[in-house]
């Protein structure tokens, strides 16, 4: 007789009390599958734990069974996954380790490592507070400040990842560091920025903001007037305070009932993001975009909590390609060139091309901050494309990939990790912090047993 050998990952069932699920097993397909429904990865095993301590069993036998790790929360940012064999991987799935606790006193929250934004900024708003989270609600804190985090209150405020007190981390020996300024220094330093290279995060401590209320909205036009909104919007940017952070992008809708007319079937140009100022200052600020007549205009005086709305992001998991650039300035030939992709009569498959106003405290190094306290460059350019079939993401790659060669004269060749749908040089976008980086990682992770999605070698 013989007998077929148990596969690596087999040696980790019974963990999580069951909740690893391997290839073949019923509870595989769903537990394997992120937010972006594009991304189709299949690791040797996926386990959901419910603790800090689950998790640590499950590094220290993946580690045993020798197994990678690769840590995921919401799975928002999986498009790296896209192109990599997780054959040897343990996916981590944190969507079950969740909660928040709001200290009010010292305007700080302790996050468990599979929590969203919307819980974040429910549980600070009753304290007049809110927090730097993203244009999205459903985006899981942890991958989101990891990477850097880009909010609408980034101009006046700077990098979520620089908002971190303290980290929780798993780390590759199953040991549970609390890493801060002063304990697991080198550590706290790397994590703000360096992405899920370091360990398994199940938890963070963070400031809020005292924001109860903010002047936000959006200003709407349709895509034909797009040549007039947008060198607008790119001039009035260069004089804007940076208590104004905004978003422009062009969007095309399909046809589809369960949409809001003014978007069904719909080719647009949206401005959209925060003013923090009074009503009166923020009115006399928007008053030159204001005077290009949009059809639909929401900015006014709103609980800090709906912010998390104004951007329109998609409210359930969709299937997406994307690419991404950071510009160091936008000229009038560099808003030509995104007309010429996206302007009036275009065919891009695109569902929308954003750019969006960096600047401001976003630009500048934070004291204290971590290897991302800061990101050069004036505009974020994120492109996306619906995909759900194998067709349609091979046509969003190019038609995403063609922005981005189009505006490429103004580019920084530096990345916003949170924003870039494929492993990036990260070499290039820490710079001379980069070596820095590696030695942390070779300290805290020598094995390489965690998987990145932007990996530090």
């Amino acid at each position: 007789m013989t007998t077929t050998p148990l596969s690596p990952a087999e040696h980790l069932r019974g963990l999580c009390a069951g909740r690893v699920h391997l290839p073949g097993d019923p509870g595989y397909d769903a537990a394997r599958t992120p937010w972006n429904l594009a991304v189709d990865q299949r690791p040797a095993a996926v386990a959901v734990p419910h603790s800090a301590d689950e998790v640590a069993d499950v590094v220290r036998a993946a580690a045993a069974a020798g197994l990678r790790v690769a840590p995921q929360s919401s799975g928002h940012g999986a498009g790296p996954f896209m192109r990599r064999d997780l054959g040897d991987t343990v996916l981590i799935r944190l969507h079950e380790i969740t909660g928040v606790t709001v200290d009010a006193e010292a305007r700080t929250a302790r996050v468990l490592g599979g929590t969203l934004w919307q819980d974040v900024v429910t549980a600070a708003a009753p304290h007049g507070l809110t927090a730097m989270h993203g244009s999205a609600p459903d985006v899981a804190v942890a991958g989101y400040v990891l990477g850097g985090g880009l909010s609408f209150y980034g101009r006046r405020h700077g990098l979520a990842t620089n908002s971190l007190r303290a980290v929780e981390v798993v780390t590759a020996d199953g040991s549970l560091v609390r890493a801060t300024a002063d304990d697991h220094a080198e550590l706290f330093w790397a994590l703000r920025g360096g992405g899920g290279n370091f360990g398994v995060v199940v938890a963070v401590e963070l400031d809020l903001l005292p924001y109860a209320d903010v002047f936000a909205g959006m200003l709407l036009w349709d895509r034909e007037r797009a040549p007039e909104v947008v060198p607008a919007w790119a001039a009035w940017t260069r004089e804007v305070p940076e208590s104004v952070t905004t978003s422009l992008r062009v969007m095309s809708f399909p046809p589809l009932p369960e949409l809001p007319p003014f978007l069904s079937g719909r080719q647009i140009v949206v401005i959209d993001g925060a003013v923090l100022e009074d009503d009166d200052r923020a009115a006399e600020l928007l008053a030159p975009l204001r005077a290009l007549a949009p059809e639909m205009d929401t900015f006014a005086r709103i609980p800090a909590a709906g912010l998390t709305a104004v951007h329109m992001d998609p409210p359930a998991p969709a299937p997406a390609v994307a690419d991404h650039a950071v510009l160091a300035e936008l000229p009038e030939e560099a808003v030509a060139a995104y007309l010429g992709e996206v302007g009036p009569g275009s065919t891009t498959s695109l569902l929308f091309a954003e750019l969006r106003h960096l600047g401001g405290a976003l630009a500048r190094p934070a004291e204290g901050g971590g290897v991302a306290s800061h990101l050069e460059g004036t505009y974020a350019l994120f492109c996306v494309a619906i995909a759900p079939f194998p067709e349609a993401a091979a046509q969003g790659i190019a038609d995403a990939a063609a922005m981005c060669a189009a505006m490429a004269p103004w580019t920084t060749g530096t990345h916003v990790l949170n924003f870039s749908d494929s492993p990036v040089d990260v070499a290039s976008v820490y710079g001379d912090r980069y070596e820095r980086l590696r030695a942390v990682r070779a300290a805290a992770d020598p094995h390489g047993l965690f998987v990145a999605h932007h990996p530090v070698a």
